[in-house]
């Protein structure tokens, strides 16, 4: 016999998908991802041009509508991944890129639809709806590799440390997540809201992940909170 003690191996808890709680986080989910695809159309500048300081160049600050809302969708799959685990976590993605690819189709058929008489909006409508469909392929490449990125670190970690080091994989999985998700976002929906130049990308690219990882960071105190509620009141946990 060994004379070195042995660890009793950490106990890995999930909750099942099936209960009120994940069908309201679902629902939230999907509709935090359509709304953040359509305020993703505008373009959205801080700053007064570019002025330098000294040798430094300071240019504005370059996002998007989508950027206001579109950091709780991770801040839920976070939730989901940790409670529910990886596979509830795939389904919340592609049901929300499923709504989302309905309301774009809905959107596409509504601007070809021969306006009324009274109706004088159509130029205004198709510069809002217009991009929304090349806004929905950036959001379905970009959130589905970069939430499943998320929720793949999130729970190989936990399978590791089980109940411990929570922030510790809320951090590493968002920052991962963010990364990969920003960039292909960037890369497909820059265009759309009339972005041209790799100087105006980078900007938007990084200025992007920084904000979102940030959001994220701060809003950590009431993920964990949410989390341990969850977790206390999921009978199956």
């Amino acid at each position: 016999m060994s004379s070195q003690a042995t660890s009793p191996k950490p106990v890995i808890r999930f909750a099942s998908r099936g209960s009120s709680y994940y069908d309201v986080i679902l629902a939230l989910f999907c509709v935090v991802l359509i709304v953040s695809n359509i305020a993703a159309t505008k373009g959205i500048e801080f700053g007064i041009g570019s002025f330098s300081i000294g040798s430094l160049q300071i240019l504005p600050i370059v996002t998007d509508g989508g950027a206001f809302l579109f950091p709780l969708a991770y801040i839920l799959g976070d939730v989901i991944s940790e409670v529910y685990g990886f596979k509830a976590a795939r389904r919340a993605v592609f049901t929300g890129f499923a709504m989302a690819l309905l309301a774009a189709g809905t959107f596409w058929i509504v601007e070809r639809a021969p306006g009324a008489s009274f109706y004088e909006n159509q130029a205004a409508f198709e510069a809002v709806a217009g991009p929304v469909g090349q806004i929905v392929l950036a959001s379905v490449l970009g959130y589905v590799v970069g939430q499943l990125v998320n929720s793949y670190v999130l729970v190989a970690m936990k399978r590791r440390s089980a109940e411990r080091s929570l922030v510790a994989r809320l951090a590493t999985s968002t920052g991962a997540g963010e990364l990969v998700d920003t960039f292909l976002f960037c890369a497909i929906a820059a265009s759309a809201i009339g972005i041209t130049t790799m100087g105006t990308f980078w900007n938007y690219f990084l200025v992007g992940v920084i904000y979102k990882v940030l959001v994220e960071f701060a809003a950590l105190p009431i993920t964990v909170s949410v989390i341990a509620w969850l977790k206390r009141r999921e009978p199956t946990y």
